[in-house]
């Protein structure tokens, strides 16, 4: 609350696609959809993680942790779009801004942090089997995560409150559907060259590291599966990785393209699109590509839901 002051609006207008207003119906009705298939889906992922106990390992317990990521990442933004969408007032407060703001920028960095550990898992899991519930145990898989989430936090902290900080001079519209940092850091005035300089070096820090971990991770699998002589083994093993690389893909692409870039030199639909794409679309589609390729997951699925049709 003390970064309000004279310079700071009280609330936000989110032009959204204020010069395609025909855009904003088929938009309302895809999120009216969406988000409660995100929200299904991810919760379904999770409680079969739970209450199975054939899944009760490293793999689906850091899957468990994606899901919860997934629901906070779209839930932080979704209401508000819906919101804004369905009335003629598309404005969010000052403190509600801020909240999205540390909220988005939290569950994205730590969802990509989740995404190096998932990828250490598999490797231990494919290249080290015979010491993987050794390395891999309850205690390291908990320290693990704990320490994720605390980056992420901590980065959402630092980023929030650097952004914050820029004069807006008054400048109370925002050419976004929600709160994210570049559409701040580009609506700003005054000097913000180090500003922009500092979010384009901790992003491609913290965007760089893990995706450099999950290649590593994946050649030396690649190297692994390459040696296993049974195609049953092979075709296993590729499995339960490939739904991680598409999942991987299809995250950091739009990330890299987002927030790699000077914001300023973005062109003005690109975070629009691109922030549907990895805080709605990757969210909904998440659970489906975990299920539709994991015979574990399918199958735990189908008794979870033959125990509730019984009773």
């Amino acid at each position: 609350m003390a970064l309000i002051n004279e310079s700071h609006p009280e609330e936000f207008i989110l032009l959204g696609f204020d010069d395609r207003p025909w855009l904003e119906l088929p938009l309302f009705v895809i999120l009216l959809i969406t988000y409660p298939m995100a929200m299904m889906g991810n919760i379904a992922i999770i409680l079969v993680s739970k209450l199975d106990p054939s899944l009760h390992s490293p793999m689906y317990f850091f899957l468990t942790n994606l899901s919860f990521l997934d629901m906070c990442y779209t839930t932080s933004i979704v209401p508000q779009m819906l919101f804004n969408l369905g009335s003629s007032k598309k404005t969010i407060s000052y403190v509600g801004c801020a909240v999205q703001l540390f909220l988005f920028s939290t569950m994205g960095s730590t969802e990509c942090l989740l995404l190096a550990l998932m990828a250490v898992d598999r490797y231990v899991a494919i290249c080290r089997p015979l010491h993987y519930t050794l390395i891999m145990n309850q205690h390291i898989c908990i320290l693990l995560v704990s320490i994720m989430w605390i980056s992420g936090i901590t980065y959402g902290v630092f980023e929030v409150t650097l952004t914050l900080q820029l004069p807006l001079c008054g400048i109370n519209k925002l050419d976004h559907l929600f709160c994210e940092i570049p559409v701040l850091i580009k609506t700003a005035c005054g000097e913000k060259e180090a500003n922009e300089f500092t979010l384009s070096l901790v992003c491609s820090f913290l965007i760089a590291v893990p995706l450099c971990l999950i290649l590593v991770s994946y050649v030396s699998i690649g190297h692994a599966i390459s040696k296993i002589k049974s195609s049953e083994g092979r075709k296993k093993a590729f499995g339960t990785c490939s739904s991680h690389l598409i999942v991987v893909f299809l995250f950091y692409g739009p990330g890299i393209s987002t927030y790699i870039q000077s914001p300023s030199s973005i062109s003005r639909d690109q975070p629009k699109f691109m922030a549907l794409f990895y805080g709605v679309m990757i969210p909904t589609i998440n659970p489906f590509i975990y299920t539709l390729r994991n015979k574990d997951v399918k199958g735990a699925l189908n008794k979870l839901m033959m125990g509730i049709f019984r009773c």
